[in-house]
């Protein structure tokens, strides 16, 4: 699994909303596969549900919110399709990790993601965005992150944004 590091100037993590959505965007502008974005802050989560309808005036990033604690561990295609397994939004917004989940994961919890995979929940993340804000606290966080990845022998890299 490739796992890409997003270290934020000053700017962009005044504007981390904003930076969150044109990833997104650039995300499933360059892949058909999904993408969960992991949010543990329930206000972040209000916050970026309402900018994703708003990121450009023509138009809006389709999404999912997966709130509902008592679905945790649900089935991806039961959650993410219509009767006939359609797919019904290409971006899910979670503080979980559906079960048979595959595809894209942006992470913007402390944890690593593989801390929220199980045997039971049988998620296969093909690829792991993680943001790092420019304070002490989001980089340490980053640092962990990176040795737990690292001991998982997964392909790391990062970029300066």
């Amino acid at each position: 699994m490739n796992v890409s590091f997003y270290v934020l100037t000053e700017n962009k993590a005044q504007d981390f909303l904003g930076f969150v959505c044109q990833l997104t965007q650039t995300a499933l502008n360059k892949s058909n596969q999904s993408l969960l974005i992991l949010i543990d802050d329930d206000e972040l989560l209000a916050t970026l549900d309402k900018a994703l309808w708003v990121q450009e005036a023509t138009s809006f990033i389709p999404h999912q919110c997966l709130l509902d604690s008592n679905i945790e561990g649900t089935d991806i295609n039961v959650v993410h399709t219509d009767i006939n397994y359609k797919v019904l939004a290409p971006v899910l917004l979670s503080p979980y990790m559906p079960a048979n989940f595959k595809g894209m994961v942006l992470n913007t919890t402390i944890h690593p993601v593989n801390t929220f995979i199980s045997a039971t929940i049988n998620a296969q993340p093909t690829r792991v965005l993680e943001l790092i804000k420019p304070d002490a606290t989001s980089v340490q966080e980053g640092r962990h992150k990176y040795k737990s990845y690292q001991k998982l022998g997964y392909e790391l890299t990062h970029f300066n944004v």
